[in-house]
């Protein structure tokens, strides 16, 4: 249990967690000084905030997880890839126009970096964000390109009276995804008071602000016609919807199986849910906020409203922590397949746990006993 909620961050009193040192092998980067060459995305830390340190991701990829999963790669190429991966760190106030040209962009942008001593190994990583392997402190930085920045987001960052919360709403509704979002908010775009924010703050709090605001779209749509079922695989975590028509609920139930990452030799169950208003943080962290949104988008896109279980398992095969995104990307894959119709929720509830591969979820849904025993509207 210890391990499925600290995910490495020392909370055991080890001097290193023998899970991150599995990635050691991965680092095949060569220590050095300087780079030039592609920079895609931006990351800020959060220790000692207020006063936090950022800059550039530099690697020769999009580092775009929606991209690694068009291109079929697998968990080792992917940690692969972020083994590579440099961290470039500095004061905010020294480089800030840099990381925010970098964040603006719609396409990489190329960089020159000297550092203040060769880079290094030093992986780290809280179960949000993706691994990164090397970091180093910059002394020198310049941005070769210029910015590509699309028309709705050079409308937005310019807007300085426009609240976070509705940056990102009009943002997603242009077409601008979850994870360039992230970057403005990370390199302090959004915003009326704008300020640089930690990039795993940054993750769950855009997950969570567009989901949110889509909730109170989907409570002014009429409910589904019928229980629907839907699942999906993404390396090694199996993620299962079921909705059932009626106003908005949310339930997610995370289970760790027996020799998966967090869980060592204790399976471990945990769950949490909400109604349509919320105001404590999850206990299932980032991950409860990356599966809402996917179920949201759904609903909003079909336009109707629904109560939703999500169940998500996780197997030995998922043997790397990749961040939420996982999840996030599993349930967006999970709500594109064509859906299980469901005569009865019992149904539903057998075939969700023949798909995870057990029923010992059902006891402990305070939503699916909800259902079983509440009548509503759609029921009469």
């Amino acid at each position: 249990m210890q391990c499925a909620e600290c995910k490495g961050r020392g909370l055991c009193g080890l001097e290193r967690c023998p899970i991150v040192s599995r990635f050691h092998a991965q680092a095949r980067v060569k220590p050095t000084d300087r780079y030039t060459g592609s920079a895609p995305s931006v990351f800020v830390g959060s220790f000692g905030y207020p006063k936090v340190g950022g800059g550039p991701l530099m690697i020769d990829d999009p580092d775009h997880p929606p991209d690694w999963i068009a291109r079929g790669l697998a968990i080792e190429e992917i940690v692969e890839i972020r083994a590579r991966t440099i961290r470039g760190s500095a004061r905010s106030d020294r480089i800030a126009g840099g990381v925010q040209e970098i964040a603006l962009s719609r396409s990489p942008l190329d960089v020159e970096v000297r550092f203040a001593e060769p880079i290094r190994f030093d992986l780290k990583f809280d179960g949000t964000i993706a691994p990164i392997g090397f970091t180093g402190t910059i002394r020198r930085m310049d941005v070769l390109d210029n910015a590509r920045v699309d028309r709705s987001v050079d409308r937005v960052t310019s807007d300085t009276d426009l609240p976070a919360t509705e940056a990102c709403e009009i943002l997603h509704t242009s077409g601008i995804d979850v994870y360039r979002i992230t970057q403005l908010l990370t390199a302090g775009l959004l915003g009326r008071r704008r300020r640089i924010v930690p990039t795993r703050w940054a993750i769950t709090a855009v997950d969570d602000t567009v989901s949110t605001r889509l909730k109170r779209k989907i409570a002014r749509y009429p409910p589904l016609d019928g229980i629907l079922l839907f699942y999906a695989r993404l390396f090694g975590n199996r993620i299962v919807c079921l909705l059932v028509p009626g106003d908005w609920r949310f339930e997610m139930i995370e289970v760790w199986g027996r020799g998966s990452l967090w869980a060592g030799d204790a399976e471990t169950i945990v769950r949490d849910g909400e109604g349509l208003t919320r105001s404590d943080y999850s206990p299932l962290a980032g991950a409860y906020y990356s599966a809402r949104l996917a179920v949201t988008e759904y609903l909003d896109a079909v336009r109707r409203s629904a109560r939703a279980i999500v169940l998500r398992s996780v197997t030995g095969d998922y043997w790397a922590p990749l961040g939420t995104w996982v999840v996030r990307e599993a349930a967006r894959n999970a709500m594109k397949n064509p859906p299980l119709p469901c005569s009865t929720l019992d149904e539903g509830a057998v075939k969700a746990s023949r798909i995870v591969g057990f029923s010992h979820w059902i006891p402990r849904s305070r939503l699916l006993a909800e259902l079983k025993t509440q009548k509503t509207l759609s029921d009469f």
